[in-house]
C-alpha cells in the first residue's frame, strides 16, 4: 500500500484491510472483486491484484508463510527489490538493502551524486551505497530510519539540514549543493486525453461496465467511457429502445501519474431498459447495479474515478444535497 502511496493516506486503509484479511491464506481465498473494492481509493490498482496473486502463490507453494529469501520473495507477483529488502530486513533482519524515492534522495545528498535521479549510473550508485550500509546490527532498523530521513528531514527542495544527524557526512552540504540535488529526471510530456462518461440509470438502477482484466483499472467497474464522438450514441442506439433523456452533469479532470484525463459526463435516464446489456469495447461485461450497491463500504469495485462520475450524475437526480 505504501508503493506510490502517502502514510497518511494508507493507514485506515491498512487497518481496515487486515481486520478483513488479516492473513495470507484469508487473502488468497477472496474473491478479487472483493479484493478491489477494498482497495478502492488508494489506486495503482494493479498493487491488489499483484497482492491477492502473491498471497494465492505463497498459499499454494509456501502454505501461507511468506517466503525468507530474497530471490522467493522477488519472484511472487508485485515484489520487486525494493519491496524484498523491506520485508528480509524489516520483517526478517536480514542484511537486505532498499531504496526508494526517499532513500534515493538521502543518498543522492549524502555522496554527492550528479546523474539524474533516475539514471542507469544513479541507480547503481543509490543501491551500492545502501548495501554498505545495511550490513551490521538492526538492519531492518537502518532501512526505515533512512526512510524517515528521507521523508522528514532530507526533504526535496529545502532540506531541513540543521536537524539532520548525519549533516556532518553530507557531501552535498559541504559543496552547497543540498538544495539542488539530486538532479531530477527529465520532464515527460503528460498526455490530455478526453472522455466521456455514460451515467446510464432506469429507476432505481445505475448501469455499469468491467474493464478488462489488464490496463488501466483491470476489473474494475465504473460508467462506460467513451474516447470517440460516435461511440457513446451508437452504444444506446444499440441496447436500448425508444426515447433517452440526457442531462449534462458537467465535468472534471482527472490526474494519474502518466496521464489526464477530461471527463465530460452525461446522464441518460431510460423509462424502459434491457435487462441483459452487451457491454461496449473495451469493457468485458455491463450489468445494472442497484444504487444502495454502490454506497462506500460494498463489494462492488468501483475506482475514484467512477464514484466522482456517480457524484456528477447524482447531483442532478437530488439537486438540493
Amino acid at each position: 500500500m505504501l508503493q506510490q502511496t502517502r502514510v497518511e493516506t494508507v493507514i485506515p486503509y491498512f487497518h481496515r484491510f487486515m481486520a478483513r484479511y488479516p492473513t495470507i491464506v484469508k487473502l488468497a481465498e477472496a474473491p478479487l472483486d472483493e479484493v478491489l473494492a477494498a482497495w478502492a481509493g488508494l489506486g495503482y490498482y494493479r498493487r491488489a491484484r499483484s497482492l491477492w496473486n502473491a498471497a494465492r502463490e505463497v498459499t499454494a507453494r509456501y502454505g501461507g508463510e511468506l517466503p525468507r529469501s530474497r530471490d522467493e520473495l522477488e519472484s511472487l507477483p508485485g515484489i520487486g527489490p525494493y519491496t524484498a529488502g523491506a520485508i528480509a530486513s524489516v520483517a526478517y533482519e536480514q542484511e537486505e538493502a532498499l531504496v526508494d524515492g526517499n532513500v534515493a534522495r538521502v543518498l543522492a545528498r549524502l555522496h554527492a551524486i550528479e546523474d539524474p535521479i533516475d539514471s542507469r549510473e544513479a541507480i547503481a550508485a543509490f543501491w551500492s551505497h545502501a548495501r554498505d550500509l545495511v550490513r551490521g546490527e538492526r538492519p531492518g532498523d537502518l532501512n526505515q530510519a533512512l526512510m524517515e530521513l528521507g521523508a522528514t528531514i532530507c526533504i526535496p527542495g529545502r532540506p531541513r539540514c540543521a536537524e539532520c544527524p548525519v549533516a556532518a557526512q553530507c557531501e552535498a552540504r559541504k559543496s552547497g549543493a543540498e538544495t539542488r540535488l539530486p538532479t531530477p529526471k527529465k520532464k515527460r510530456v503528460t498526455p490530455i486525453l478526453r472522455f466521456d462518461a455514460a451515467v446510464v440509470t432506469s429507476g432505481e438502477r445505475v448501469l455499469l461496465a468491467k474493464r478488462p482484466e489488464d490496463g488501466l483499472y483491470a476489473g474494475m467497474w465504473e460508467p462506460p467511457l467513451f474516447s470517440e464522438n460516435d461511440a457513446l450514441p451508437v452504444f444506446l442506439s444499440c441496447c436500448f429502445k425508444g426515447s433517452v433523456e440526457r442531462r449534462k452533469a458537467g465535468g472534471f479532470r482527472h490526474v494519474l501519474t502518466h496521464r489526464t484525463m477530461d471527463i465530460d459526463v452525461g446522464l441518460y435516464v431510460l423509462p424502459r431498459a434491457k435487462k441483459r446489456i452487451a457491454p461496449p469495447k473495451p469493457y468485458v461485461e455491463a450489468r445494472w447495479f442497484d444504487v444502495e450497491e454502490l454506497q462506500p463500504g460494498t463489494d462492488v469495485a468501483l475506482s475514484r474515478l467512477a464514484r466522482r462520475s456517480l457524484e456528477h450524475a447524482r447531483k442532478l437526480t437530488r439537486p438540493d444535497d
